[in-house]
Formats: structure tokens, sequence, C-alpha cells
């Protein structure tokens, strides 16, 4: 399973837009990508502009797939200029969190 970290400063004009367009870019990504598993947005409550991107593919071709897709072109023409900076990391997901669960009661954290 690849795991795709991705990390961006938006301009602070364009943050309300921004929160709009990639969240609507997840979504597309889970309804109608096969391959993607997960796709998390986060938003830093502290500093406005940034935002943390977790997405879970099955395979270097299905990220391939979502960078190919129509909804991704769409997305990254109409935010391009409003990113201060963005920085996305690759990893190899090595314990899934359905496996270290299997058969455990979830136990409230105080």
């Amino acid at each position: 399973m690849l795991a795709v970290t991705v990390a961006f400063e938006i301009k602070p004009a364009f943050v309300a837009a921004f929160r709009q367009e990639i969240v609507a870019n997840a979504q597309a990504s889970v309804r109608d990508e096969q391959g993607c598993r997960q796709f998390d947005v986060c938003e830093d409550s502290a500093t406005p502009g940034r935002f943390f991107l977790y997405e879970l593919y099955e395979s270097r071709a299905a990220f391939d797939a979502h960078l190919a897709s129509l909804h991704f072109a769409r997305f990254n023409e109409t935010t391009e200029r409003w990113i201060v900076s963005r920085q996305a990391q690759f990893m190899t997901r090595i314990c899934p969190q359905s496996e270290t669960r299997k058969n455990k009661p979830r136990r409230d954290v105080p």
C-alpha cells in the first residue's frame, strides 16, 4: 500500500476556496478511483492556510491513475496559483490499522 502525504501552505486570500477544492478532489478520488483507499484532508486550526493530506493507494500505478484523472487535473489547474508551497512524501504503509485492531475491542482514551 502506498501512503502519500502532502503539506500545503496556501495564500491567505485563497484559503476558503482551496478548502472547497481540496475536499471536492478528495471526495472524487475516493468515490471514482478504484485504487484510492483513503484520502484525508486536515487543516491547521492554529495557522490558516496550512493543509495536510494523507492518502492511501493500492499501488504506485493507482496513484499515477489519480494524477491522470480529470478531477485532479481540474483541481491542480484551479489551485496552482494559490499555493505558496507544497511538499509531498511517498512511503510504504507497513502496519495497517485494520490488522492491528483485528478482533480487539476499542479502548476509550481518557
